[in-house]
């Protein structure tokens, strides 16, 4: 009776002092990396690397909270780093405790063991009055019990920390879907759906490839209704589908909600792409191939987007293109191959047309007027319906309007970071079998196209008046997640082990960590 009481009186505190809206940041952190070893080095070693690393993020908080932020989000891996083996991450873990046990490390750091990352984390948060959210690594005793408990004893987990602005921990999440390279982690039993409440609204957060998957990123918004999803990331780049900046911005829009990235910035690795992103539109972004300077943002957002009056109309993405014959065929077909997805494509071979290219179930349909058809750059109208089977499994239903690396057609879908040509008009929709879509424009120079297109209710991606610059692509991107354990008779055994092998090969943390 007491602790419904309380939660009461939590929920009507929370209400009178509602903010209409609040100011969050994100920092994209070049992190401190520690020098490989086949063996664990000692914890003051390991301490001593992650104090290394708070100092950097300790500034930026500094400087968020004397801008007015409540609160930051900092990187995926932004206190230790990655390529570690089961054995040698064990000296940069700590045990998280459930938040429900009421803790402020700051004020009783023994109350857990020895626990000096949350101590210092805590009393950042609470010196600033700022929330933090920060990524470490969590470790849980298990035995024999257990049958699922690993030969080492122990569980670890990749983790997100949430303190408030009091120091107090609020929120622990584990990530669920680990990528290729992170052997030192295990997966959670059950996904998790964490959320907390603030003043300024309410909260989910998860990490990275979570992205991706329904539970619990999806899970988040349309069962449990969060405000803003909080997501430290290590991203890798992949075009012309998978730039951070476009991709997450493009999955704010999709899902209606706030979204704040923050990515580590490590150009070797081409990870870079932070933003804070609205449903209607970026608010702001950060990509930078160029220095390893991290990079802090911050922007206003409105604390309960789906109240706000310029909050997406609800969209049913195949109502028009199922409404529309086919355009008739000016274009053969070909294949390409985009990120391991063998695309059907038909090139754009005048300065306007209306073209259509189906795969399977899908039909994507294009009306477009370029500025000029360039005889030295090549476009091509591309659709893949069918299930990814690299670095993980889901699958895809993608439209998406692409610059071909050369004029050959056979390089369309390689990755482009230039183009220049111009569109005065674009119009994409397809015949989805899915509602989750996700509008992704990206233009040259790995620049986002904000207040310059719309997506119309009956699933059409528009931009009437133009694009400020240079098209790279216009993407309707698809997830069909009730179909991820499908089977695709049609990709070879052997050619999917092969490109694997070549994705494994080619990076150590590649593509979405």
């Amino acid at each position: 009776m007491w602790k419904a009481y309380v939660e009461i009186l939590t929920l009507c505190v929370l209400q009178t002092s509602a903010l209409e809206k609040f100011t969050a940041a994100v920092y994209e952190h070049s992190v401190i990396l520690p020098i490989r070893t086949s063996t664990p080095v000692s914890y003051e070693d390991a301490l001593s690397l992650m104090n290394q690393n708070i100092v950097v993020l300790e500034r930026a908080i500094m400087s968020a909270a004397e801008q007015g932020a409540h609160i930051i989000v900092t990187p995926e891996d932004g206190i230790y780093g990655w390529s570690f083996t089961r054995d040698t991450i064990y000296p940069y873990l700590e045990d998280i405790p459930d938040p429900q046990v009421n803790w402020i490390p700051c004020t009783d750091p023994n109350r857990f063991g020895h626990t000096p990352v949350q101590e210092r984390l805590s009393c950042l948060a609470k010196n600033h009055s700022i929330y933090v959210v920060a990524n470490m690594g969590d470790k849980k005793p298990c035995n024999a019990t257990d049958s699922q408990c690993p030969g080492d004893g122990r569980y670890q987990y990749n983790t997100n920390v949430v303190f408030g602005a009091d120091g107090k921990l609020v929120a622990r999440y584990h990530k669920q879907h680990l990528f290729l390279n992170e052997d030192q982690f295990d997966t959670p039993k059950e996904p998790e759906f964490v959320t907390f409440n603030t003043s300024f609204g309410k909260f989910g957060l998860f990490t990275c490839f979570d992205v991706l998957f329904h539970d619990p990123a999806v899970a988040l918004v349309s069962r449990f209704q969060v405000d803003t999803v909080l997501f430290p990331t290590a991203w890798m780049n992949v075009l012309p589908l998978f730039s951070a900046v476009e991709f997450h911005s493009a999955w704010a829009m999709g899902m209606g909600v706030n979204f704040l990235a923050s990515n580590t910035h490590n150009t070797s690795n081409r990870m870079t792409g932070s933003g804070i992103y609205a449903p209607d539109s970026p608010k702001v972004y950060h990509y930078d191939m160029k220095t390893e300077n991290g990079k802090l943002l911050v922007s206003e957002l409105a604390s309960h987007p789906r109240l706000s009056p310029t909050y997406p109309l609800a969209v049913n993405w195949s109502a028009y293109a199922s409404s529309v014959e086919s355009f008739p065929v000016e274009q053969k077909e070909f294949k390409a191959p985009l990120f391991f997805d063998m695309f059907t494509f038909r090139e754009l071979a005048k300065d306007t047309g209306n073209y259509t290219v189906c795969q399977k179930d899908l039909c994507c349909h294009l009306s477009y007027k370029m500025a000029e058809k360039r005889t030295d750059e090549v476009y091509a109208l591309g659709a893949f319906d069918g299930l990814h089977t690299v670095e993980g499994q889901y699958y895809l239903q993608v439209c998406t309007v692409v610059k071909c690396k050369t004029t050959s057609l056979k390089t369309c879908g390689e990755p482009v970071e230039t183009a220049l040509t111009n569109f005065e008009m674009v119009s994409l929709s397809g015949t989805f079998g899915t509602p989750y879509v996700f509008p992704e424009v990206l233009l040259s120079g790995i620049q986002l196209a904000p207040g310059e297109f719309q997506v119309l209710s009956d699933g059409r991606l528009v931009s009437q008046n133009g694009l400020s610059k240079p098209v790279l692509t216009v993407t309707l991107f698809g997830r069909w997640y009730g179909k991820d354990s499908a089977t695709d008779s049609s990709v070879d055994f052997i050619g999917k082990s092969f490109t694997m092998i070549v994705v494994m090969l080619c990076s150590c943390y590649a593509f979405i960590n």
